[in-house]
């Protein structure tokens, strides 16, 4: 084996581990409303979020690994080393929001360790601006977008259901909420799962092992694999913090704000646009505890939730810069 077809191998094993710690970190967005609600128990509930993040394989076609891959930094500057310094930022960013239960965007952290790569290697010249463009509206209407579906959700739930008994509601919703959790599981697979081909396929371009930039099958099936079976291990610190610290849910709520989710990230994920699932699901959360009081919301957590979410594109920018002064020496 060459140094350089050893050099694609490790990307692409690293690639993966980032998409696996993908998966683990971001399984509280998954599976924190219907553990919360106790419709789910966390093993039961890690196993569909899996099976679902696996599922999105078929059917959401590419659009968004061609803008990660593409679309953010100008491939005429990419190299294996801002590559790997790139997924290495984003890691540990993750594993250190992940040890302090912060729910914050793995996408994020992506975009800003391959952007910081890069810009260390080439200057900011390196950065399409065209392609950040729609990925910094976002992170402000994602979640947005994600607090009024959420609240219009359940608002029309409340004036729909206030003449029937509670505990009919929770048994309705119950069942439903599988469905909700389904769909915003697929959801968060279909967007989140492209990120990580997008950064493959794009080192393949690198490399010369592909002449275009079109995501091999292979790549696909292996993305949704190592988010699926990073979901089926469960980021336990953060469930806690998105399930039951922000608001206490029942399960029309958490039905509410699954379903307000999916339908934000399913819309960006149409555009071509990676989002923060993370952001959304935060968002809809937050909706959802708003529509019975402002103060069932507990603010203070979700002021340091946006701080980590400010953070994080710069800060694993700055480790992944670092990180490159070290392997473009090696690589």
């Amino acid at each position: 084996m060459t140094f350089e077809l050893s050099t694609i191998v490790l990307i692409i094993f690293v690639a993966l581990v980032f998409d696996y710690i993908n998966g683990f970190h971001d399984a509280a967005n998954s599976i924190a409303t219907v553990v919360s609600t106790r419709v789910l128990t966390p093993g039961q509930a890690v196993a569909w979020a899996a099976f679902f993040n696996f599922v999105a394989a078929f059917g959401f076609g590419t659009a968004v690994a061609k803008t990660v891959g593409s679309g953010m930094v100008e491939l005429s500057v990419v190299t294996y080393a801002v590559i790997l310094a790139g997924l290495i930022g984003a890691i540990v960013w993750n594993l250190i929001t992940w040890y302090f239960g912060l729910p914050t965007s793995s996408s994020h952290a992506l975009f800003g360790g391959y952007a910081g790569a890069a810009v260390a290697k080439a200057g900011f010249s390196a950065i399409i601006v065209s392609g950040w463009t729609k990925t910094l509206i976002f992170i402000v209407v994602a979640p947005i977008l994600g607090l009024i579906v959420g609240l219009l959700l359940m608002s029309g739930i409340f004036w729909s259901f206030h003449d029937v008994p509670p505990s009919r509601v929770d048994r309705w919703f119950r069942r439903l909420q599988l469905l909700s959790a389904a769909a915003y599981s697929l959801m968060h697979g279909a967007n989140d799962a492209q990120k990580t081909m997008g950064i493959i396929t794009g080192a393949l371009v690198t490399g010369g092992y592909l002449a275009t930039f079109d995501v091999p099958l292979w790549v696909i099936l292996a993305a949704h694999a190592a988010i699926g079976l990073g979901t089926l291990s469960g980021g336990w610190r953060i469930i806690k913090t998105m399930g039951q610290k922000i608001t206490k849910l029942q399960p029309a709520g958490g039905f509410a704000a699954e379903t307000g989710a999916a339908v934000a990230i399913y819309t960006a994920t149409a555009m071509g646009v990676g989002i923060s699932t993370t952001h959304t699901i935060t968002g809809a959360i937050v909706g959802v505890g708003a529509t019975r009081r402002l103060s069932a919301v507990r603010w203070g957590v979700a002021t340091q939730i946006v701080w980590a979410w400010i953070l994080t594109i710069p800060a694993s920018a700055v480790m992944a810069a670092a990180t490159w002064w070290i392997a473009h020496r090696l690589l």
